[in-house]
Order: structure tokens, then C-alpha cells, then sequence
């Protein structure tokens, strides 16, 4: 196997062995052997390798690594062969032979030799003489030594009995000392158009993508001082003309050793001018990369763009007789993988043909009613991205975009070709493109002189557009059908993460921040209440936070959108228009045309004009239908000359289906919680009431997510003078059922006490209350009392304790001891006979009453029962209510790390000791 040199070394001889085919020449050309020796005798420069596995996505792996080494080593001239090549060989290799490829790359002063070798394990090592058998150009592998005889300037194959490996040397073009590139000399009147003075700005990026440098005439380009833009992203002025994730953006651009192109920049005034850009990696003394911008208006490209490689029309591939594929010569080869290189190529290329200054590229909808711009060239930013003219606009033929068609001045038939209106161009010319006699789309090549195509160059451009329609339409539906599964994730993502909360706020968030930016730069939701109420604003979301609030005053301060329930995206011009006007104004305040001084408004300038830019683009609404009403609007946004593609659109209008549904459950959720907490609410007592010589602490835990009440109750209240009520219970079960017995037994104990009725009384009434609910009733716990403070500074108190939890009496000593006997409980049988026990408490005594969730508390096999609850409440000697109450329910939570399962219910009551009185 053939092995690199490192610089200054002699490379290998490249004849092959075994007596193969190794080198092409020229008729007329010098003999081999001076060839052969000119290799032998150049040395190596640089050197480059890479090996790929047997799988199918390292053949572009392997292009790429070839075509980036190349253009770094500025052999732009063979790049396209090269590529060709490595991918015939490479495929070859990952492919045909199942095996991993090893790709070395060496330069010289005459040219590149570029290496691949492959380990079938099983190869013959040919015979001397055998002769090679090149293989048909009909079979789907085994070209590669076809393409090599017929590209490269020598070639040659060598075999170890582990290795192949297959070899061609690309020669540079002979040119002049000093030239890398020349033209033929022309007349003045067919050179490139340029204003008075060609301003190249200079612009130089780090490598996080920040601006380091910027000279003056980047300043006049685009009326940015260098203090403004010095640090900044380039991202933040750069309008990359592509869909996002479809094709390379800014970001990845500048990380290539070197680049060429066009795209946008926004000007001071918000404006994107269109400019063409050359860009190289470079690294300074220290090792640091960056990136140097030579950028000229998109008009002046010629001062930058690289001249095209023009097919020769004699040599090897002419005298063999070989046929060339019309589309490759007006594409070029290798065409673009992408759908938006190749449309753009398309269109540049257009404009050489027929020396035009503009032309564009317009894709049709599914149902062919409207087109959509998807490339173009020499117009302004307005016209290049998904704005959509109709099919049919204007009278006659010349507005029929499924003929070709010449203009000869676009000042007398106004509207005819409505993308070129205000742009200066007089005459143009447009073919469509056809697949199988469906229009696909329209090619135009337009120039600002009046009557400067006829027939002919219709012809021509139809011709070329034929060649192209079916490579652009199979693009388009690749794209489509990557979009659309991008769509699906999208959208399965989308319904999850809304279904995911039931929260209106929430819900509102996260439609925002799923359009913005994978559909929109910027969004505002509008809802609406009810059938009788106004949309209203309530969600605001941009890119760029600094923008929102911005955004959010221009919007509150016009009518919101017509809550229309007709479905799909509709255009809505109010943000911009008044956007515009509001910074017109500003403007003119600023100059003084309008009263005041430019000092007092000229901080408000700035926002004014970022928030113009921000929303000047195309801006659309989509009603939020839910349940065959309309409770929103969805709004999207685009910046300046910006415009949404039609498969956003639609996907836009199925996530607004999906979202209504989502907002429209979470509004319902939130009225009948906010139902069910004013119900629960209602169930427990407004506050305690304040007892003059009794302390008196209650805390409440209810089990479950969203409640405020479960089944566990508890009450204070006063009977009369001097006389109080308390009750703590617990109703067997949850739901609306058990919620019921609790306001009834809350309630009539409330009322049955006033009556002055005694205690049992009291408990045996409420008993037959429950069992006439019938199937609704529940069995109840109870925990009954009457208390009255006396005057040596205790308080009586009267107990009925109805199958409750014992209430536990803690005395100053530290004692703990029950302080009722067990009763039958409520709600189960018809004659009860209660009676009710009388308990002292002395002061500095506590009585501590609490519902079984307390005592039942576990944790595994353990439980904190009447003895655990007990022993706590022993820890509590001299503590206020409060914090007897409070310890008691520290200790509970601390008891089990898992979150309670049950209600809870603590009720604390402490008569004060004589010391504090």
C-alpha cells in the first residue's frame, strides 16, 4: 500500500504493478515517462488521511473530507473531479467490497494525488499482463476505474495480499506565474455592473462567532459604527437565506476553511441589504482560528465570485465520444444535495446565461393556485423568501405563469409579474417548470433595460428549465417528506407536552414557546372569556426577551384580530403597519418636526425601531377553536421582508388545533377547581373564635393533590355566654359523598347546640340526620364537647366521644392520660344511648384531640398509634397550644418519609397557668 511523505520527501513511484492501465494523456501531448518522472521528481507539501467504516453515510463523509481538504489547500480547480472520484471509490469500497476505506490526500506543486484503499480479505493479487477488466458503465458499482481513466491525468492500482489500493493524480491548470485565475479580455459594455466606488467591507469573527473587526466601508454599508457591532454575534445582523435545519447556516459557514455565497445583513434602519460574501478561516501567530468576511452589495459580486469552472469542449471525454448531461452543464458538477443550494444555484446561473441582473425561482402549491418564492438573486430581501404571488395574475398571457413568457416592459402591463413590482426591472423573461405536464414551478430572469429578451432567450431558458424540473421537483419532495416527519415528531411532542398540565397559564406558555422559533420569530395569544367578551392579550413571547415588552405595548394598543372561526392562517397587516408608523413618528419627533427636542426622545428611538423590525415581517392569525367555539387566536410573526413557507402554515394550523383543545380543557379545569375549593372552603369554619382563659390551636392536613377538605372536619364555636363548642371528626370515605355528611354535621352541630340541647341529644339528632341520607350516608367519628372557663382559672368541659380517637389530657407534671371513655360511632344504627363525661382542665393542663390519620400513621410495618402519640405529647410540658399542636405534627411527617395518605386533624387546647396570668 502507497504511504504519505512528510514534506520535503520524494513520493512513491505511481506506476502500478502487474502491467495495469495507469495514466491518460493527450495526443499531442508529452510522452508518459516524463510525466511519470515530473510525479517522482515533486515534493510533497502537505499531507491529509482519514479511514471510514462500512457503512453507507461515510461515502459523504469521505467527499466532504476530500472537497475540505482541497479547498483549503486553494485547489478550487479540482475539487469537483476529486469529489467524483473519492466517491466512486469510496463507494467501491464501504459498499461493494463491505469494508472499511483509508483516504490519504497528498499535495504538490503541481497538483493533488489522492489515495483509497480497501481490505477485501479475499482478493486475488493479479497475474503480470492479466488485463483489467473496467466493468460496464450500465452496472451500479465498479465505475471508479472508468471515471479515473477518463478524469485524471494519471491513475494506477497496487495490491498487497491484505490491501487494494486505488490512486489519481489531478493536475492543477498551466497558468501564468502569479495567475490563479484569468478571463478572456471583453468590451466594456459586457463587463459586470458596479457603483461609482466598490465598497468591500472587512469583517473579521473569532472563533465564538463574535465581530473583532469592522473597517469603513462596513460602517457605510450598513450604518453601523464599529464600536456598535464590535463584540456582537454576526448571527444578530445576518439573515440567512434558507429554512432553518434544511441546508448550512451562518453559524456553520463560518467554521469552513473557506466559503462563498450570498445572504443578508441588516442595516442600521432595519432594512436587509443583500450581499455577497467571501469567507476564510485563518489563524493568527498564536494559534487562535478566525474568520475574515470580505462582503460586497449582491449586484457587485463579481468583485468576490470565484470565476465558474467552465466545461472544456475538447480533450479525452470529447475524443472517446463521451455524452455530457445537459442538466450538469448548467448546474454544474457535482450538483448541490440540498433543495435550497440547488434552487439557488439554479437561479444564478439563469442570470449568467442571459446576463440578466435578477432572477428568481418560484416552487407551486400542491393544488398549483399560488407560488411560492423559494430563491433568487439581484432583488431585495423582500422578494426572496416564501412570499406567494397567485398563479394566474394579470390579463393575457403575460401574467400566465404555465407559458413561457417575455416582457419588454414591465412599465406597461403593471401587475403582470407582481414579484418584480418596485424593484426597477423593465423587462424580463419567464418559463415554467413542468413535470409530466404538472406545473411545478416558473424560472424568471429579469433586467432593469427595457426590451432586452426576445424568443430566443425564452427558448434558451425554457430549454434550461426543462433540464432542471424533475431534479428540483424530486428535491422538493425529498424536503417535503423529511419536513413532514419533522412535522410528526413535532406534533407528537407538542401533544404531549400539552396534555402534560392542565394549568391555563402554563398551557398558555408553552404554546408560545413551542412556535417561537420553531415556527415563528415572535407569538402573542389572544383569549377569549366568553361569546360576549373581547379577545385579550395574554401571552407575549420573542426570540430576543429584550423585544417582548416592546411588542406587548404595540399590541395592547391596537384593535385585537376578529375572533373569525374560519380555519387556517390569515394575514394580518395591523402590527406592522402601525409598527412603521409609531417609528415614523419617533423619527420625526427625534428631528424636531413635530414638536419637542431630540434629546427627550432619543432614548425611546431605539426600541421604536427594533420593534418596527421585529414585527414587519408577515404576520398571520389562526383561531383557537375548542368545542365549536372560538376562545383565542393564535399570532404569528415574522421580522422585516419576512415571510412564512406554506408547510409551516399547515403546521402551524394543526398545532393550533391541538393547543385550543388543551386551553380550553385547562379553563375548564381551573372553573370547576376553583368550584370545588369554594365548596371545600365552605365546609371548615371562617377562623377560631377567641376563648378569654383558654388557648385554643388547630392545624389541618388534607390528603391529595388540589383539596383543601377532605373527610376529616373540626369546629370552635360559641353556644352561649360563656359557653363554647368543639368537635373533631372524621367521615368515612372521600369524594362529593362523604364531603356532604361533613357540611351536614358541621352545620348541625352548629345548630342543634344553640337550641341548648345537651351533648348526647345533640349527637343522637345529628346520628338520624345521617341515616336519612340514605345511600349517601356515610358513618361518622365524632369528637363532641362542650367547654366553660371558670373562675379560679380552670375550664369544665363535657365530652362525648362517638367511636373517635380518645382525646388525651397532658397535666403539668407530664403526665398523659385519656380523657373520655369510646362510644359508638355515628351514622350505623338507629337508637344510640351516649352520654357524656365531664373533665377538668387545671391550668397549665392540655387537651389534645386528633383524627385517625394521625394515629394511624405508618411507615412500613410500623404504626405511630395512641402510645406513640402519647409519648410525644409528653415532650410538651409548658408548651402554648400552638406549639403543642405544632410538635405533634412535626412529629408525625418525620415519622414516615412517605406523604400522607390520610387526612389530618389536630386540635389543641391549653388552659394557662396561674403564673401568666
Amino acid at each position: 500500500m502507497t504511504t504519505g511523505l512528510i514534506p520535503g520527501e520524494q513520493p512513491p513511484d505511481p506506476r502500478p504493478t502487474g502491467g495495469l492501465p495507469h495514466q491518460r494523456h493527450d495526443p499531442d501531448g508529452p510522452p508518459a515517462q516524463h510525466d511519470e518522472n515530473r510525479s517522482r521528481s515533486s515534493v510533497i507539501t502537505a499531507r491529509a488521511a482519514a479511514s471510514f467504516e462500512p457503512v453507507g453515510r461515510s461515502v459523504a463523509s469521505a467527499r466532504s473530507f476530500v472537497r475540505d481538504t482541497l479547498q483549503g489547500w486553494g485547489f478550487a480547480d479540482i475539487v469537483d473531479d476529486a469529489v467524483v472520484l473519492t466517491s466512486e471509490l469510496v463507494t467501491n469500497a464501504v459498499v461493494h467490497a463491505g469494508t472499511s476505506a483509508d483516504v490519504l490526500c497528498l499535495r504538490s506543486d503541481e497538483g493533488a494525488r489522492i489515495e483509497v484503499a480497501d481490505r477485501y480479505p479475499e482478493r486475488e493479487v493479479p497475474l503480470q499482463g492479466t488485463a483489467v477488466n473496467m466493468g460496464s458503465p450500465d452496472r451500479e458499482g465498479g465505475r471508479g476505474l472508468q471515471l479515473c481513466a477518463a478524469l485524471a491525468g494519471r491513475w494506477g492500482v497496487e495490491y498487497t495480499p491484505t490491501h487494494k489500493t486505488v490512486w489519481f493524480q489531478l493536475d492543477l491548470p498551466a497558468r501564468a506565474v502569479g495567475t490563479r485565475a484569468a478571463g478572456p479580455a471583453l468590451p466594456a459594455e459586457l463587463l459586470p455592473l458596479a457603483d461609482g466606488r466598490v465598497r468591500v467591507a472587512v469583517i473579521q469573527i473569532d472563533r465564538t462567532g463574535h465581530i473583532t473587526a469592522w473597517n469603513e466601508d462596513a460602517e457605510d454599508l450598513f450604518g453601523y459604527p464599529a464600536d456598535q457591532v464590535t463584540g456582537k454575534p454576526l448571527t444578530d445582523f445576518a439573515a440567512w437565506p434558507h429554512t432553518p435545519g434544511t441546508s448550512t447556516g451562518i453559524a456553520e459557514a463560518l467554521r469552513l476553511s473557506r466559503w462563498e455565497g450570498s445572504y443578508g445583513i441588516r442595516d442600521a434602519d432595519g432594512r436587509v441589504v443583500p450581499v455577497y460574501a467571501s469567507h476564510l478561516r485563518v489563524r493568527d501567530t498564536g494559534g487562535e482560528p478566525s474568520t475574515v468576511c470580505l462582503l460586497v452589495r449582491d449586484h457587485e459580486r463579481a468583485v468576490l465570485q470565484t470565476p465558474l469552472r467552465v466545461p472544456a469542449s475538447d480533450g479525452p471525454s470529447s475524443t472517446e465520444g463521451q455524452s455530457t448531461d445537459p442538466f450538469e452543464v448548467f448546474i454544474g458538477s457535482p450538483a448541490p444535495d440540498d433543495l435550497d443550494g440547488l434552487l439557488q444555484r439554479t437561479v444564478e446561473r439563469a442570470r449568467d446565461m442571459l446576463d440578466g441582473d435578477s432572477a428568481f425561482l418560484l416552487l407551486a402549491t400542491d393544488d398549483e393556485t399560488e407560488l411560492e418564492v423559494r430563491a433568487s438573486t439581484g432583488l431585495p430581501s423582500a422578494r426572496q423568501r416564501f412570499a406567494r404571488v397567485p398563479v394566474e395574475a394579470g390579463p393575457g398571457r403575460y401574467g400566465s405563469a404555465r407559458m413561457p413568457a417575455v416582457h419588454d416592459d414591465l412599465s406597461a402591463v403593471p401587475g403582470a409579474v407582481p414579484l418584480l413590482n418596485g424593484t426597477g426591472m423593465r423587462s424580463v423573461v419567464t418559463v415554467p417548470l413542468k413535470v409530466e405536464g404538472r406545473l411545478t414551478g416558473s424560472l424568471g430572469v429579469a433586467a432593469e433595460a427595457p426590451a432586452r429578451y426576445s424568443n430566443e432567450e425564452a427558448l434558451r431558458l425554457q430549454f434550461a428549465a426543462d433540464r432542471i424540473a424533475l431534479a428540483v421537483e424530486s428535491a422538493r419532495l425529498g424536503e417535503l417528506e423529511r419536513l413532514r416527519r419533522g412535522s410528526l415528531s413535532f406534533l407528537v411532542e407538542a401533544s404531549d407536552l400539552l396534555a402534560g398540565t392542565l394549568d391555563r397559564d402554563q398551557t398558555l406558555a408553552l404554546m408560545a414557546q413551542m412556535t417561537v422559533p420553531t415556527l415563528a420569530t415572535w407569538c402573542a395569544v389572544y383569549t377569549i372569556a366568553d361569546q360576549s367578551s373581547e379577545p385579550d392579550l395574554s401571552y407575549v413571547l420573542h426570540e430576543d426577551e429584550e423585544l417582548i415588552d416592546g411588542i406587548k405595548s404595540l399590541l395592547s394598543k391596537i384593535p385585537p384580530p376578529d375572533p373569525v372561526p374560519t380555519p387556517g392562517a390569515r394575514v394580518w397587516s395591523a402590527p406592522g403597519e402601525n409598527a412603521h408608523q409609531s417609528a415614523l413618528r419617533s423619527s420625526m419627533r427625534s428631528l424636531g418636526l413635530s414638536g419637542g427636542t431630540g434629546n427627550q426622545v432619543t432614548p425611546g428611538i431605539g426600541p421604536t425601531l427594533a420593534t418596527a423590525s421585529a414585527v414587519g415581517g408577515e404576520t398571520v392569525v389562526l383561531p383557537l377553536v375548542a368545542r365549536n367555539r372560538v376562545i383565542g387566536m393564535l399570532t404569528l410573526g415574522k421580522p422585516a421582508d419576512e415571510h412564512f413557507r406554506q408547510e409551516i402554515l399547515e403546521l402551524a394550523e394543526d398545532l393550533s388545533r391541538r393547543a385550543a383543545l388543551a386551553l380550553d380543557n385547562a379553563r375548564l379545569y381551573s372553573e370547576r377547581t376553583a368550584i370545588s375549593q369554594s365548596l371545600q372552603r365552605s365546609l371548615l369554619p371562617p377562623e377560631l373564635p377567641s376563648i378569654e382563659g383558654v388557648e385554643v390551636e388547630v392545624i389541618y392536613r388534607a390528603a391529595g393533590e388540589g383539596n383543601e377538605v377532605g373527610g376529616d372536619f373540626y369546629d370552635v364555636f360559641p353556644i352561649r355566654d360563656g359557653a363554647y363548642g368543639f368537635a373533631i371528626g372524621d367521615v368515612c370515605g372521600t369524594g362529593p359523598n362523604a364531603a356532604a355528611v361533613t357540611g351536614l354535621a358541621r352545620h348541625a352541630l352548629r345548630l342543634l347546640a344553640r337550641e341548648g340541647l345537651s351533648g348526647p341529644a345533640v349527637l343522637e339528632r345529628l346520628n338520624s340526620a345521617i341515616l336519612d341520607e340514605g345511600a349517601r350516608s356515610r358513618f361518622l367519628t365524632l369528637l363532641y364537647g362542650e367547654m366553660r372557663p371558670q373562675e379560679d382559672g380552670s375550664a369544665e368541659l363535657k365530652v362525648v366521644c362517638a367511636g373517635h380517637p380518645l382525646p388525651l389530657r397532658l397535666r403539668q407534671d407530664g403526665t398523659v392520660e385519656p380523657a373520655a371513655e369510646p362510644q359508638p360511632l355515628l351514622g350505623v344504627i338507629d337508637d344510640l344511648e351516649l352520654y357524656e363525661e365531664t373533665v377538668t382542665l387545671d391550668p397549665g393542663d392540655v387537651l389534645l384531640c386528633v383524627t385517625d390519620g394521625v394515629t394511624e400513621r405508618r411507615e412500613g410495618t410500623r404504626m405511630l398509634g395512641d402510645d406513640g402519640l402519647a409519648d410525644v405529647l409528653t415532650t410538651c410540658t409548658g408548651l402554648t397550644a400552638g406549639a403543642v399542636a405544632a410538635r405533634i405534627m412535626r412529629a408525625v411527617e418525620r415519622f414516615a418519609s412517605d406523604a400522607p395518605s390520610d387526612d389530618m386533624a389536630i386540635l389543641a387546647m391549653r388552659v394557662p397557668g396561674l403564673q401568666q396570668d
